[in-house]
């Protein structure tokens, strides 16, 4: 496994790639075959580092532009998550620390980490220069933006309502497009997997 070849010790790994693309099921998927060969798994998503719904008036989150520059609270994701499962880190780390759905403050609970602990982060913009130096090994899923946004759609109709192709449309999108033309978040991955499949994810691109 591509994963586990990179050490011993703890690492870090980031699931990438539009919204919707399957990020979530992916890494939940490898974390079991991890799981499976005996080393522990530390699991959580970048949505749960998103900065507080009482906060929003100071910046602009609504646009595209401001989705992907102002959403994400990517010092507590260094200092919380990513800085203490590293290898030299503390161990001790933070799995959540704004509840999306209840907004509840969970940074204080620490979840600790063997010295041979595979954390695994799935989320939108993994691959940032805020944060990009932090993984060891990158995965980004690959799908047809048509199908992301098709997709994504139906997941989020019975919250969003009607409003769902317009948020996916107008902020995910968006905000993904101006990522994609900053950074370049392929050209940084480990592993380029071909998701438009679920039941059948395809090894596009591997980093030798």
């Amino acid at each position: 496994m591509g994963v586990l070849a990179r050490g011993h010790g703890r690492l870090r790994v980031g699931i990438d790639g539009l919204t919707a693309a399957g990020k979530t099921s992916f890494g939940d998927e490898l974390a079991g075959r991890i799981c499976r060969t005996g080393r522990p798994v530390l699991r959580t998503s970048l949505d749960d580092f998103k900065r507080p719904w009482r906060d929003r008036h100071r910046y602009d989150r609504e646009s595209g532009e401001g989705y992907y520059r102002n959403a994400f609270d990517y010092e507590a994701v260094k200092n919380l998550l990513l800085e203490p499962a590293g290898v030299n880190g503390s161990g001790e780390c933070v799995l959540c620390s704004i509840d999306p759905l209840t907004q509840a403050d969970h940074s204080n609970v620490v979840t600790p980490a063997t010295p041979d602990a595979v954390l695994i982060v799935d989320g939108v913009f993994a691959f940032r220069p805020d944060i990009n130096r932090y993984w060891d090994f990158r995965v980004w899923l690959d799908i047809d933006p048509e199908l992301a946004v098709r997709r994504g759609v139906q997941r989020d109709l019975a919250g969003a309502g009607q409003d769902a192709e317009a948020v996916h449309c107008d902020r995910y999108q968006a905000a993904e497009r101006v990522y994609l033309v900053e950074v370049d978040p392929v050209s940084h991955a480990d592993i380029v997997v071909d998701n438009t499949r679920f039941d059948e994810p395809r090894i596009v691109r591997e980093r030798c």
